[in-house]
């Protein structure tokens, strides 16, 4: 299916010269959906995943039908403070400033093999602080999956050594 019929490119939001690639048409689209995380399903099939972790908010717009499919558990990874148990955090830096992600302390067992999930690999941080949260825990790191790659953000570099699928590029 060709996925990028049903993304639309918003000029210049959430500031000026940005071309947000708003995910929102393809959710709508009950067929569209359903085909982009059956793909990512059947990838995680082949990895033999114990658990689906996606970072806030939209890692659990995708993760959460894909660990159901699975019928393996999914954890959130939020902000700091998000979270009510103990938690293990990392902080990563943004283009403007800083940001701290955290996970529950007892959400991965070590050896656990985990997918990834998020809907957009743009520079990589998110999901390059989302591996290091899950592997401070004991988990592999078994693959990660996304609905779009920003080809032009390079987000791909901080991912060199792990198994990644995208189901669309844009340069």
């Amino acid at each position: 299916m060709d996925y990028k019929q049903h993304i639309k490119i918003v000029e210049d939001w959430p500031k000026e010269g940005i071309k947000f690639k708003d995910i929102t048409p393809l959710m709508e689209n009950g067929e569209a959906f359903k085909s982009a995380v059956d793909e990512i399903v059947d990838y995680a099939k082949e990895k033999q995943i114990d658990i689906v972790v996606g970072p806030e908010a939209r890692g659990f717009i995708i993760g959460c039908p894909v660990s159901y499919a699975l019928e393996v558990g999914f954890a959130p990874v939020r902000k700091e403070g998000k979270l009510p148990r103990d938690v293990i955090k990392v902080d990563y830096g943004l283009e403007y400033g800083k940001n701290v992600l955290t996970i529950h302390k007892d959400a991965i067992k070590p050896g656990q093999r985990v997918l990834i999930t998020d809907d957009l690999l743009a520079t990589g941080g998110t999901i390059e602080a989302t591996i290091n949260l899950v592997e401070q825990l004991g988990g592999i790191v078994a693959g990660c999956a996304f609905f779009i790659e920003l080809g032009y953000l390079e987000g791909m570099r901080k991912l060199e050594g792990y198994d990644v699928l995208t189901l669309m590029r844009f340069e």
